[in-house]
Parts: structure tokens; sequence; C-alpha cells
């Protein structure tokens, strides 16, 4: 679905100078481009990425892979659909986010691609509407249970931009958009229509039973949601931990919340891990031990140095490094399921997260 590093559509970080917000912050972070940027075609492409966060993109296909790998089911073209519902979704929310924050952001955040002129706010706003759009639509290629979910994961896009980013509720709602992102796999991967056998009509001499037309599995979408409800918490856990760490990137000055992030981050790693190992799978169950470490250590160690010295530079990292250990997460919860394929698939995201990020901030 903040981005702090973003947990999904909806998981802008709450202002900070991380983001720029801040007009110290604005004042320290020379404008990755400006007004002049915007002319000609590579400009309005770098204004779009930049609006975008492209950088951020890869941080969500491991929703959809690590859902379908909790389900017991192997990756297919509702997975694919997923992927593409979720992506869109979250661009959604990327492009409505900067255009609820328009005025804010000219003030602090004067060269962002809004308050620059490189992008007008209508053009924002209707890509997040039309993205939205195509979200849903790829969404009901996989199935009702799987519109339904990308609906609500809508829905949550936007009640974060619009109402609920600077309250209290801010973090729950960027763990609801991932959860729910990692059920839109489980559904759109899970079992697809059945059919019903039907009699043959009375002195019909072929005697084979009649297939009537696909109806949905009844209940289907429910126990799929079931099988997947631990993986889809584990992840609802770690956005709510980085979110909460996002609120002081500001100011700084928070020792108890990065190390309550801390405390969670580590207990999830070791969660995993310690499942793994009582699996009699043999060598099979150490897969999952590699990526459970790669998160604990990359979210790990900047929360715990945020502790420590909890200025907001050091902020800033922690959140940036809880950003960067969901993919590591998700890996560790496909490998856990048994999706070893999976998760290689989705660790090798990692670095191409990081490249693509030298280039076009994922804040």
């Amino acid at each position: 679905m903040t981005r702090p590093g973003h947990p999904h559509p909806t998981e802008r970080r709450a202002p900070g100078p991380a983001e720029g917000r801040g007009r110290g912050a604005a004042r320290r972070v020379a404008p990755a481009s400006g007004p002049a940027s915007g002319r000609g075609s590579g400009g309005r492409i770098r204004a779009w990425a930049e609006l975008l966060r492209v950088s951020a993109l890869f941080s969500v296909p491991g929703d959809a892979l690590a859902g379908a790998a909790a389900a017991g089911l192997r990756p297919g073209r509702g997975t694919a659909y997923a992927v593409g519902a979720s992506l869109c979704l979250y661009e959604a929310g990327m492009a409505l986010n900067d255009w609820a924050d328009r005025a804010e952001d000219a003030v602090e955040r004067p060269h962002r691609p809004l308050p620059s002129g490189r992008i007008a706010p209508a053009a924002a706003l209707g890509a997040a509407g039309l993205l939205t759009a195509a979200g849903l639509a790829l969404a009901s290629r996989a199935g009702r249970p799987a519109l339904t979910a990308a609906a609500a994961l809508a829905g949550t896009v936007w009640a974060y931009d619009l109402r609920l980013k600077h309250t209290p509720a801010a973090p729950a709602v960027m763990a609801a958009a991932r959860a729910l992102d990692l059920v839109l796999g489980a559904t759109a991967t899970g079992p697809g229509p059945r059919r019903t056998a039907v009699p043959p009509p009375a002195g019909r001499a072929d005697r084979t039973p009649v297939t009537s037309t696909p109806v949905a599995g009844a209940g289907a979408g429910a126990r799929t949601v079931r099988r997947v409800a631990t993986p889809a918490a584990a992840l609802a856990v770690h956005t709510y931990a980085v979110t909460a760490v996002s609120r002081h990137e500001a100011r700084g000055g928070s020792t108890l919340v990065p190390l309550g992030a801390l405390a969670a981050t580590s207990a999830l790693g070791a969660v995993t891990a310690l499942r793994a190992l009582r699996k009699p799978d043999g060598a099979a169950a150490l897969v999952p031990l590699l990526p459970a470490a790669l998160y604990v250590g990359t979210a790990g160690t900047p929360l715990l140095h945020a502790a420590l010295h909890p200025s907001p530079p050091l902020t800033q990292r922690a959140v940036g490094g809880g950003i960067r250990a969901m993919i590591p997460l998700q890996a560790a919860l496909a490998a856990r399921a048994g999706a070893v394929g999976t998760a290689i698939g989705v660790l090798g995201l990692a670095p191409l997260a990081r490249t693509l990020a030298r280039k076009v901030s994922a804040t």
C-alpha cells in the first residue's frame, strides 16, 4: 500500500526532513530539479518520476508474491493482475499525496513537481483517479475476492491522503494498507471459479453429466484471508513501527519510539526464523534465515542508532532502513511458506531499488 519506506500506496511518511518537510530540511536539501527542468520530454519524464517516486515501486510486488506463497499457491496470471493492481494503487497514492500537500509543499518543498510548476495539480489529481481505476480494473480480472481487497485498499489510500495523514490514526491506516496489499495477492492467486455437475436431461442417450457455468467457490476468499492472516499481520506490524518513527523525523528527540520499533522488528525476524527451524525439512528449513537476518540487520541497526542518538538525521536514516527492510521481510515470509524461488526473486528487487533510488528519491 507511507511510505515510510513505503508500506503501500498510502505509506507516505508524516512530514519530516527526509521528505524535505520542515523549513530547515528544505534549506539543506538542494532542489532535485526546478521549473526549467520541466521543459522538454526528458524534463517531463523526470518530473513524473519524482511525483510518482518510481524507485519505491520495488517494495510493492513482494506483497502479492508473499501473499500467494502464504496461501500455498503458485504465482500465476491472477498474481500478475494483483501486482499490476497494487502498483497502480501505490502510484495513485503517491500522486494524490502530493496533490493534497501542494500548499504545504509550496512553502517547505518548492522544488517538488507541483509547486515548481512542472506538473499541474489537476494533472496529478487526474493521474491519481486514472491509476485507481486501472488498479481496480486489473484486480477485477482476478475475480471478485481480489476486487474486494483492491477496493478496500483503494479506499484506504484515498482516506489516508485526504483525511488521515496528519492524525494519530495514520500509522494504523498505513499498516492496514500494507496488509491489504498482501491479501490482494493471495485472493487474486486463489483457486479460480469451480464448475458444478448437473445431471443430463431425462431420456438423453449420453449420460455424461453436463457442466454448468462457472460459479465462485463459496467461502474461498474468506478461507484464503484466514490462511494469510499471520504474514499480513507481520507486514502491518513492521509498517506501523516504521510509520511511528517517521512522525519524529522533523524534530528527532524520541528514544522510546525507535526502541519500540527495534523491538518489533527484532521480534518479527526472530519469529520468522524460529518458525522455519521447527520445520522438519532439512536444509530447506534454513532458507528463510538469510532474508530474516537481512531484514533485522537492515531495519535494526539504524533504529538502534536513532534510539541512542535521536537526532533528525539519524531518525531519517532509521525510516529509510525500515523502507528498505520491507523487501527482505517479504522474501522471508515467502521462504517460510516454502516458496524458495519466490523469495529469491523478491530479494533480487533490493539492488534494483537501491540503484534507482540514487537517481530518483523514494521520498
